[in-house]
């Protein structure tokens, strides 16, 4: 069972930093103060403004989920160490 726990929490953590890998890929172009913004411009921006915040969201997700997971399994090694 430990065993079991122990790859869940490696599994966790290495799906977590993955999906922190992705949303930092996701480059936004720079924008100077002399460039005029069209409706695709400003749509192209909050598209990937929102697709980064999602994979945050999922990232923070599993990392939380790992950490549960390792609190358990410290807890589970606590009752049979006693």
């Amino acid at each position: 069972m430990l065993a079991f726990l122990d790859s869940l929490i490696g599994l966790g953590a290495l799906a977590s930093s993955f999906v922190w890998w992705l949303a930092s890929r996701q480059r936004l172009r720079r924008l100077s103060r002399l460039d005029e913004l069209e409706a695709g411009d400003m749509n192209r921006i909050v598209t990937a403004l929102n697709r980064t915040q999602i994979l945050n969201a999922r990232a923070a997700l599993l990392a939380s989920a790992t950490a549960l997971l390792a609190a358990v399994r410290m807890g589970f090694q606590t009752v049979l160490d006693s």
